[in-house]
């Protein structure tokens, strides 16, 4: 009762925020000053990603018994991008995304299917803080995942290591609010989401707090201006008094010829309060080196996650190395091309699990 009681007063709290900027945005301009083009606005943009992949392991059987290596051409990601504004402190998105529906029952089954990834309302709060603060509503990016994506650059090959051993999503419906800190020193993203991700509904009245710190060290200048320190913690429950929470300590930096990034994660997952909790951790390491400005890239990825520490020797290790071409000299637009090796091996699981490597060819288009 007590836990249900603080987050209503919390979320009242956010909600007295709006009101507050709402009223302070009818406030007369001062003589001499000139306000900001408040005329409504919007664009329409897209994501696009793409890619051949040959499976080298496991093989499989055709539906005529044949052994064969499993290949497919694929589009994993098609966003239609709906971005504007209303005024200068009013924003909004809409971004359908494509799935596959894999059920066996629908007419529909084996098509790809458009799905709501982000719609929300933003308030920019530019006008009574810092500049790049604001507060969302809606169905949005939780706190780390974007932002790491943004610094990585390679999520058209696949998700990051947390989303990827499956214990973060990217999006979610919920409320929250960033803060920009002054100087350039980094930033701090905060909300109340459902817990469930964008693509399932919400099961019952608990709800995830997310909060991720980023702090930049040395923001003003020279090589270590791109580092920067990430704190993230995700609290939730599946049903009452039964967690589920995450937590990443990440060092990322950021330099004309490569990023780079180490995220530290650990897991606690109890589905029932009669179930035992599990306890899962792990860690990713990854570099991107550019060859100067001819656009030339690679990717270097190792993960390390062991699902259950009472199981430590059981663990998956996965490796990526990839060539990437991004298109240079190109206006408003983004466009790569990458070669991948991605092998994911199981350790010590019973029933073993076999080796998964893959080999693609991925496509990216982002405007």
């Amino acid at each position: 009762m007590k836990k249900s009681f603080c987050s209503r007063l919390t979320i009242a709290a956010l909600v007295s925020v709006f009101l507050a900027v709402a009223g302070s945005a009818q406030v007369t301009p001062a003589a001499g000053y000139t306000p900001p083009d408040d005329n409504p606005s919007f664009k329409v943009g897209t994501t696009i990603f793409g890619d051949y992949t040959y499976v080298d392991s496991p093989v499989t059987k055709d539906s005529d018994g044949n052994t064969i290596h499993q290949s497919a051409f694929n589009i994993t990601r098609a966003y239609i991008n709906v971005t504007g504004n209303l005024n200068h402190w009013i924003a909004f998105r809409v971004t359908p995304d494509v799935t596959r529906e894999t059920s066996t029952t629908p007419s529909t089954s084996g098509s790809l299917l458009f799905r709501l990834k982000y719609a929300y309302a933003q308030v920019n709060l530019d006008d009574w803080t810092t500049h790049g603060s604001w507060a969302r509503f809606g169905i949005q990016q939780t706190p780390i995942v974007d932002y790491t994506e943004g610094i990585y650059r390679y999520r058209f090959q696949g998700t990051i290591f947390a989303e990827r051993v499956g214990l973060l999503t990217s999006s979610d419906a919920g409320l929250s609010g960033h803060y920009a800190m002054p100087g350039n020193y980094g930033d701090i993203h905060a909300g109340f989401y459902n817990g469930e991700g964008y693509s399932k509904a919400e099961t019952n009245n608990e709800k995830a707090f997310q909060i991720r710190t980023s702090f930049r060290p040395l923001p003003l200048g020279g090589v270590w201006k791109g580092l920067r320190v990430t704190a993230f913690i995700d609290k939730d429950h599946y049903v009452a008094d039964a967690r589920r929470q995450r937590t990443i300590e990440q060092v990322t930096f950021e330099h004309p010829l490569f990023n780079a990034g180490l995220d530290v994660i650990r897991a606690k997952d109890q589905t029932g309060v009669t179930k035992a909790q599990v306890e899962s951790k792990g860690w990713s390491a990854w570099a991107t080196p550019k060859f100067g400005t001819t656009g030339w890239a690679l990717l270097l990825r190792h993960d390390n996650f062991t699902p259950n520490t009472t199981s430590s020797s059981q663990k998956t290790k996965r490796d990526i190395v990839g060539v990437a071409y991004w298109i240079p000299n190109l206006q408003r637009v983004t466009a790569a091309v990458m070669a991948d090796y991605d092998s994911l091996k199981s350790d010590n699981f019973t029933p073993a699990r076999a080796d998964d490597t893959r080999y693609g060819l991925k496509m990216l288009i982002n405007f």
